[in-house]
């Protein structure tokens, strides 16, 4: 399921600062140190035919699996990346406040009652609901969920994308249930050919990559909406953001 060098690292949560140099793992390192920023920089468009393309305004961290949460952690984490554009793009009310820690945020759903008390320390995974939850408690943006019933009724979501890339900028979540691994969505586009999105993978493990390596590796890249689960029914968690 996993790609990528699975060597030993720290268990790294990630949830501290990120807007300046807080230490952020148990060896003194810094974000700088082991997150990619903007990962999708520099990434040519899908396609030539592309009729219309729209991405996230602003930065944000490439969150992936740190230490023993993969195969659980990925909604976690990109809860995380999205948090990281909230911490970077928006105003100091709500910017102050550092990306959600893995137990930061079973933390927040169990006091807004939304899991019991077991759910603390445990291994469940969460999905595009929790994530909007999280970000309504912690960061006070609420969030739109659009519910598709088919993969291969994507398209008709697109331009739902479209307008929440050009008129709020930040970056959604999305999950679904035979293709239950929650990525992030950093981008559209739109063509005579077809459609793809621009997601960052969070379940990447092992050392940390640089940006050419999370972009030849293909945790950042362009899928076409076509490859994704045709059977699977998609969640999309849109943070409705300060309009731009």
């Amino acid at each position: 399921m996993e790609r990528g060098a699975h060597k030993k690292t720290e268990c790294i949560d990630w949830g501290r600062h990120v807007c300046g140099q807080t230490p952020m793992t148990a060896d003194n390192e810094t974000w700088k140190d082991t997150l990619v920023k903007s990962a999708h920089d520099g990434l040519p468009q899908p396609s030539p035919d592309c009729d219309r393309c729209s991405v996230i305004s602003g930065e944000c961290l490439y969150y992936r699996y740190g230490c023993d949460d993969r195969g659980w952690g990925c909604g976690y984490r990109t809860i995380q990346t999205m948090a990281s554009w909230l911490s970077f793009n928006q105003p100091l009310s709500v910017s102050h406040r550092h990306p959600p820690s893995l137990s930061e945020t079973q933390q927040t759903l169990v006091e807004i009652g939304d899991k019991p008390d077991a759910f603390l320390g445990s291994r469940e995974w969460i999905g595009t609901f929790e994530a909007s939850l999280v970000l309504d408690q912690l960061y006070d943006v609420p969030c739109r969920i659009v519910h598709v019933r088919y993969g291969k009724e994507l398209d008709q979501a697109l331009k739902d994308l479209h307008d929440h890339f050009r008129t709020r900028g930040s970056p959604v979540m999305m999950g679904g249930d035979r293709d239950n691994s929650s990525k992030g969505i950093l981008g559209v586009c739109t063509g005579k050919r077809g459609s793809y999105l621009l997601v960052i993978d969070p379940h990447y493990f092992g050392c940390p990559l640089d940006k050419k390596s999370v972009q030849s590796q293909g945790w950042v890249s362009w899928k076409a909406v076509g490859s994704l689960g045709q059977c699977s029914f998609y969640n999309l968690c849109l943070p409705l953001t300060a309009k731009k």
